[in-house]
């Protein structure tokens, strides 16, 4: 036998078993709290199906704990001289079946709803368990419990009663170990990790967490019925709360990631009641003191201590360093994505597809047609309505009018899983992974969701042949070869993004959605993942959302650019790159009504410094080595493409992105690392894209917490009625609630709120974004005067409106600067705006 057999959970588990009594009486407790330790383990383990392996964290398992006894002392009681086997099944299939009705209604919510209902189910069942008096005994319980003989073993002796116990416990074990290794069982960790990403990968996800939620109640009313038996009686005690709470502190203090986890929480649990309860009869006190430290400090519980100091001691290899030396050779797209026959025509089509958000459509009247292995890019700058038609495609969003087919069925209207088995796959923005899975676990699910196994609660999930070979073709062209057994989440950005794709790529999907792939990547990086999306596009359609524009002319055959919500242009890649109407739409026209009445303010001395600025948004290098210098007076203009860092840019001057490296500097001090708060208190206001009111306050209550943010000891700089000289309008909406405004008014009160205290510099994310013309030029004359009082950071998309305000443009490509001069040039000479900011 090798080292591993006896290693295994369930070995451990075996002799565990076995020297249990032996070590109980050693240190001089009985073999009846031995017996009581295993029903605890059994629990406890059936309640971390949900919490541990599915995310769902239940705050009322005492309630099936409790449904399980009551059962089996009504069966018992009712058939009296009868053998223990009828009273136990009873209690597991009433309980499954009582489960699988509140399991459908309780998992319609997450996380924090879902905890709270099963909370509210377990003081339900209390209540009933201790008023029905007739059927639960109230108060008293139902006692009279006999333990049966069974050919000649008798269970009242406690050493026979033990010995019953542990194999049922050892049967259970065995069993949930099956389920949790098959594939069922690996779908549930996936959700535990990312659900929408195993929503997109096409899993039904609310029926593994039904499946999940009966399981795991079965397991725990079993339980409760030994426990019955083990105290020949029962009551309304273990349907409550506490009980609930004394089982998920089991749980997470054994560790809820380990198999075997659980169970020595509880073996900690029930020796620190014996052994505390003692000296104090609060010793449920120090046992949450305990659990408190456990949460804080050891967070793969008693079963993890060991790997955690492992991980400190010798941490791992830096896998990053290791992708970026690789060299991955280019290899032919796996044979299980290669495309048989002739071209089929149209593959996704969507038709006057609408998406109204109120009374704001998002998506108006879209059309795209994406034919048989080729390569759509679908572009267009911020707010244009990429990513909700993106949505609308996938089924994220249900679109409010239009048709949406793919491979000529209809699936506008249908859910992302369902969308996903007909045959769409689709990368993130954001790279979507299982980040505490395996690489080799991420891409096995991905296949395994379109396998007829794939919700087989019995098989082995890492035995199914066609599965692994298919993964290690995937993995192999992606590049990941070698890295198998590395977690996902420990990858360089640039694997990450590998992944990503290699996800969307696994499920033999008829198109592929690919949202911004090579956002955030190194220059070799986005030409490797470029590369192989253009491969793919041979064989299998691509609907590709991009920034970067160069990248995506030269990737794409056909091109849609939407603007506004509306589809500007359809056609060839040279039509969108010869197009006027597109080239304004990212660099401007060069004339603007409103910006002819724009004054030069004096600028003065600089008064604040940024200095080689880096940003990292998880393993994603955003801002690199960023440096320009901001005067008092001066409107700088931050401008660049979409995905450039500008947005990023501002939120590393408020604290909101804490630089990884670098210095900003405001009159000497150093912001840099401080947090939001203190860097507003020292003079920098900022106004997000979006605006971000307090809804339901009114206009003068969003002002005084804007207010009470920014205090300084000298009082405040800007009072109401100086506000009020700028944006005159608010002084009518002062009681009225921020949600209520208009758009331009939202606008002008989040502005009003950000110079509410000692602001000094003014950051506007998009000031201009989705209002009406005269609003537009009522903000920007506001703007134009406030340059006398404050200095002013701009990002717009509206380039005519920005230059033509700002004194002085700085410009960010891939998240660097490589503009830094006055804003008149580029705002008067088109060609020179074509060189900085165009192709």
């Amino acid at each position: 036998m090798s080292r591993n057999t006896f290693l295994h959970p369930l070995a451990v588990a075996g002799v565990a078993a076995v020297l249990l009594p032996w070590l109980m009486n050693s240190i001089g407790l009985t073999t009846t709290s031995a017996a009581e330790l295993v029903i605890f383990a059994m629990a406890c383990m059936g309640l971390n199906l949900l919490a541990g392996y599915t995310g769902l964290v239940s705050f009322g398992h005492g309630a099936w704990f409790g449904l399980g006894a009551y059962v089996a002392a009504l069966v018992a009681l009712a058939m009296p001289g009868h053998a223990i086997v009828l009273p136990l099944v009873a209690a597991v299939v009433l309980s499954a079946i009582i489960a699988a009705g509140f399991g459908w209604l309780l998992l319609r919510r997450r996380g924090v709803y879902f905890s709270l209902m099963t909370l509210a189910l377990s003081a339900l069942g209390f209540t009933v368990a201790f008023r029905w008096t007739s059927v639960t005994g109230g108060e008293n319980g139902l006692g009279g419990i006999e333990r049966p003989v069974i050919a000649g073993f008798d269970l009242n002796d406690s050493m026979n009663f033990y010995i019953v116990t542990a194999v049922l416990a050892l049967g259970v074990a065995a069993l949930m170990w099956r389920f949790v290794n098959s594939p069922l069982g690996h779908v549930l960790e996936a959700i535990r990790e990312n659900e929408t990403r195993a929503t997109a990968l096409g899993y039904r996800t609310r029926r593994y967490k039904l499946a999940a939620f009966v399981a795991s109640a079965s397991v725990t009313a079993l339980a409760g019925a030994l426990l019955l038996y083990k105290n020949r009686m029962t009551s309304a005690e273990p349907m409550s709360i506490i009980f609930s709470g004394e089982l998920l502190a089991m749980t997470v203090i054994g560790g809820m990631r380990g198999f075997l986890g659980p169970a020595l929480g509880a073996v900690f649990y029930v020796l620190f009641r014996e052994y505390l309860s003692i000296y104090t009869e609060n010793w449920l006190f120090w046992f949450g003191l305990v659990f408190m430290g456990f949460v804080l400090f050891a967070r793969d519980g008693l079963i993890g201590m060991g790997r955690q100091v492992i991980r400190r001691l010798f941490p791992g290899p830096d896998l990053a360093a290791a992708m970026a030396e690789r060299r991955v050779e280019a290899l032919p797209l796996p044979e299980m994505l290669r495309a048989t026959g002739q071209p089929a025509g149209s593959v996704l089509k969507a038709q006057q597809i609408t998406k109204s958000f109120g009374a704001f459509k998002a998506v108006d009247g879209v059309s795209i047609d994406v034919r048989d292995r080729s390569l759509h890019a679908l572009i267009g700058p911020n707010g244009a309505g990429k990513t909700t038609a993106f949505n609308l495609l996938s089924g994220i969003l249900a679109p409010s009018s239009g048709e949406v087919t793919l491979a000529g069925q209809q699936v506008a209207g249908l859910s992302a899983d369902r969308i996903a088995q007909m045959g769409m796959g689709r990368s993130f923005q954001i790279t979507s992974l299982f980040p505490d899975l395996t690489v080799q676990e991420n891409v096995r699910l991905a296949i395994q969701a379109g396998d007829p196994l794939r919700m087989n609660p019995w098989i082995p999930a890492k035995g199914i042949a066609r599965i692994n070979d298919q993964a290690r073709e995937i993995l192999a062209w992606v590049g990941l070869a070698g890295m198998e057994g590395a977690k996902a989440g420990s990858l360089s950005y640039g694997g990450q993004r590998l992944l990503d794709l290699g996800l969307a790529l696994a499920n033999h999907p008829r198109v592929l959605l690919a949202d911004e792939p090579l956002a955030g990547l190194s220059v070799a990086e986005r030409e490797r993942v470029g590369n192989l999306i253009k491969q793919v596009s041979a064989d299998i359609p691509v609907l590709l959302v991009e920034h970067d524009i160069d990248r995506v002319f030269n990737l794409a055959d056909h091109v849609t650019v939407m603007n506004e919500g509306k589809v500007l242009l359809d056609g060839t890649v040279d039509d969108a790159r010869t197009s006027d109407k597109v080239r304004e739409i990212y660099i401007g026209s060069g004339t603007a009504e409103v910006a002819a009445s724009a004054h030069q303010g004096k600028v003065g001395e600089t008064i604040c410094v940024l200095d080689k600025v880096n940003v990292h948004y998880g393993k994603s290098h955003i801002l690199h080595d960023v440096g320009f210098d901001i005067r008092k007076g001066e409107i700088l203009a931050l401008l660049g493409r979409n995905g450039a860092g500008k947005s990023t840019l501002l939120k590393s001057m408020i604290g909101i992105a804490t630089p990884s490296s670098g210095s900003i500097r405001l009159d000497g001090q150093q912001l840099a690392g401080l947090d939001p708060a203190t860097i507003a208190r020292a003079g920098i206001g900022y106004v997000p894209q979006g605006r971000g009111l307090f809804a339901g306050m009114t206009v003068r209550e969003n002002l005084e917490l804007g207010r009470l943010k920014r205090r300084t000891g000298a009082g405040s700089h800007w009072s109401d009625e100086q506000i009020l000289e700028f944006f005159p309008r608010l002084g009518e909406r002062m009681e009225t609630e921020a949600d209520r405004l208009s758009g331009g008014e939202q606008q002008m009160a989040a502005v009003a709120r950000a110079l509410s205290g000692d602001t000094r510099i003014l950051l506007l994310d998009e000031p201009f974004e989705g209002l009406a013309p005269a609003v537009v030029e009522q903000l920007f004359h506001s703007f134009d005067k406030l340059r006398d009082q404050l200095s002013i950071v701009i990002v717009d998309h509206n380039l005519d409106l920005a230059l033509a305000l700002s004194d002085r443009t700085v410009a960010l490509e891939m998240g660097r600067v490589f503009h830094d001069g006055p804003s008149r040039a580029l705002a008067e000479d088109l060609d020179l705006r074509r060189q900085v900011l165009w192709l």
